[in-house]
């Protein structure tokens, strides 16, 4: 008997929280934009390309960081040499989003070599 009272009350608490936030959503004030469907395209496209892209990445990742530690034991614990390897592998985006897509923003999918960043950090 106290079991199904609670699960009543807990019902009851779910209906008042999503009516709230349900009534909360329709009278905050939005931007109106005509291109919903435009951008309803393209955050399925991002999610579509993230499937392939985002495992993808982190086993080149993965990989990376584990040749990067090899690489650091077969030089006796040269740390350049594995950088080498792991800021390549390790850098870059991880994770697409539509700007990505669009072509506004780059994407990487390894970061610069150790050489390029000190070099950038200069000029």
């Amino acid at each position: 008997m106290y079991e199904e009272e609670v699960e009543a009350m807990g019902k009851k608490v779910i209906r008042v929280i999503g009516s709230g936030l349900l009534t909360l959503s329709l009278l905050a004030p939005g931007a109106a934009r005509a291109d919903f469907s435009d951008d309803a395209g393209m955050g399925t496209a991002t999610v579509l390309a993230n499937v392939v892209y985002m495992p993808t990445k982190l086993v080149y990742a993965t990989l990376g960081g584990i040749t990067g530690g090899f690489a650091y034991l077969l030089t006796v614990g040269s740390y350049s040499a594995a950088e080498r390897v792991w800021t390549p592998s390790l850098g870059g985006n991880y994770v697409l989003n539509p700007e990505h897509l669009r072509g506004q923003d780059q994407i990487y999918f390894s970061g610069p070599l150790p050489s390029q960043t000190q070099q950038s950090a200069f000029r």
